[in-house]
């Protein structure tokens, strides 16, 4: 007898449905799986045929075909399990064989009939709906991560024997229920905060132009000035995520199971790798392509500490990334794209010893030991940078001040120039002033003379790229946003150009 049910597997955050057609016939004993599996997929027929025997029915000595149409796309991982096994079951009229059309099955089986969750349920159910599936049957541990997803049915089971009950209409299962709301409004509290950092007002007035504008920016300074201090409370300041933005941020996370049992992702994330970490962990890729620190860092924020002790071939793939806010990840049978769209934060010292230029302690580094290290930061990436702060040596004065901004007023001001921007922005298809294309910096970033005048005179003398210039353009347009001024004067952009300290590189 031909069964056909539906399940889906995922290409990067794209999905596609298989159909998983079973047919049972007389003849010499064996199963097939056939339809470009790969081994895992391959070893599914040992694991259903035992949970199958383990729930009590017999296995027949048959010849099993299992095709997973279509075939032309490679399968991977133990996703399919539960529909080969549904499958299996309707041609053994063990399960009514009805119209499954608008269903898909999806899980993996234990050899006791257990389904066990499975990564990607998010992508796979909002890829779903878009086409025209209404019911997914599941991992009761993935069902409220699911359930996220508008019109979509999730019926959440914990083993076999409830999914034949359920499908031959003996036992009734509710579908999953979540309030999204709540979720949003139940934002974890941030244990980090800005009043704990003592003095460096200038540098907090930067990374909040950075954050106000989304803006890569770059710390530079002695060890000991705060720089991971300030970074790494950052976040705190950023606006809150809308629902859109956490169910994207969610579906890559769901891929790479990183979720650590949440359903969702509610608040911006926050990305510190080690200087160690490899081009692959970094960018992204592996065998079956998944994301790199740049995609789980999709909006929010990449803090790389210690920029120079990085690999420089590591640093310098990052370019690309920041540029077209994605990643295309290429193999043979297929090309994969994820989201990027972060905030670069880089901290560095000034030379090896950390104290060059510092009046605090003598610089023990050679010339020749300066220049190697700062070689690792080309031209190309300086120019990713829209900010180049430096950070001075905390005075003892500044330590005793009892009296500094929460990050609670100082995100006030950001989210009131982050809406300024959704405004005039919001026939652009950006959000942020870093997102702006020179054709949109020439229609939104006005100056009046005295600005124009300026720049130029910046502009020949630092001997700027033209990537710099626009830089420079995005900066002083995000400042103005903060004191809610649509015209660029000579202020704003003096202090953007105050923000370029390595223009001279």
């Amino acid at each position: 007898m031909l069964s056909i049910v539906k399940s889906l597997a995922l290409q990067g955050l794209n999905g596609f449905l298989i159909d998983v057609e079973t047919d049972i016939s007389a003849g010499m004993p064996c199963w097939e799986i056939v339809g470009l599996p790969d081994a895992n997929i391959r070893e599914a027929k040992e694991r259903v045929k035992t949970a199958i025997k383990n729930c009590g029915i017999d296995v027949l000595s048959r010849k099993y075909i299992i095709n997973l149409s279509p075939s032309s796309i490679k399968k991977t991982g133990a996703i399919l399990d539960l529909a080969i096994c549904v499958g299996v079951l309707i041609s053994m009229k063990i399960i009514k064989n009805k119209d499954y059309s608008k269903t898909i099955f999806v899980g993996e089986l234990s050899l006791d009939g257990s389904i066990n969750r499975v990564n990607g349920i998010l992508p796979i159910c909002i890829e779903a709906s878009k086409l025209g599936i209404e019911e997914i049957i599941l991992p009761k541990e993935n069902a409220k991560e699911a359930a996220i997803v508008e019109n979509m049915r999730v019926i959440g089971v914990n083993n076999l024997e409830e999914v034949i009950n359920y499908l031959n209409d003996r036992t009734l299962i509710e579908p999953e229920q979540i309030d999204i709301n709540n979720l949003l409004e139940n934002a974890e509290n941030y244990q980090l905060d800005f009043s704990e950092v003592k003095g460096q007002k200038l540098v907090k007035r930067a990374l909040e132009i950075s954050a106000t504008g989304s803006h890569n920016s770059l710390l530079i300074g002695v060890p000991g000035s705060g720089k991971t201090m300030m970074a790494k409370r950052l976040n705190t300041i950023l606006p809150k995520l809308s629902f859109e933005e956490a169910l994207e941020i969610t579906k890559i996370h769901s891929i790479s199971n990183n979720l650590n049992n949440k359903s969702l992702i509610n608040k911006r994330p926050f990305r510190s790798p080690h200087h160690t970490i490899t081009e692959t962990a970094l960018i992204g890729g592996g065998k079956i392509p998944k994301p790199g620190e740049v995609s789980l860092a999709h909006l929010g924020v990449l803090f790389l500490d210690e920029f120079l002790e990085f690999n420089r071939n590591t640093l310098e793939v990052l370019r690309t990334p920041i540029e077209d806010k994605k990643v295309n990840i290429s193999r043979i049978e297929f090309n994969v794209s994820y989201p990027s769209n972060f905030m670069l934060i880089a901290s560095m010292n000034p030379c090896p010893c950390g104290y060059y230029g510092s009046k605090i302690r003598e610089c023990t580094c050679t010339e020749l030991q300066r220049k190697q290290y700062q070689a690792k930061l080309s031209g190309p990436l300086i120019d990713r940078f829209d900010m180049h702060i430096k950070v001075p040596f905390i005075k003892y004065d500044e330590i005793l001040n009892e009296k500094e901004e929460t990050s609670e007023e100082i995100r006030k001001r950001v989210n009131f120039a982050r809406n300024l921007q959704l405004e005039r922005y919001r026939k652009d298809g950006i959000y942020s002033n870093s997102e702006l294309t020179p054709n949109l910096i020439e229609k939104y970033c006005i100056l009046n003379e005295k600005a124009k005048k300026v720049l130029k005179i910046y502009f020949e003398k630092a001997n700027l790229s033209t990537r710099s210039y626009y830089k420079i353009l995005k900066v002083a347009r995000s400042i103005a946003d903060l004191g809610g001024e649509e015209i660029l004067t000579e202020n704003y952009i003096l202090e953007a150009i105050q923000y370029r300290s390595l223009d001279k590189l």
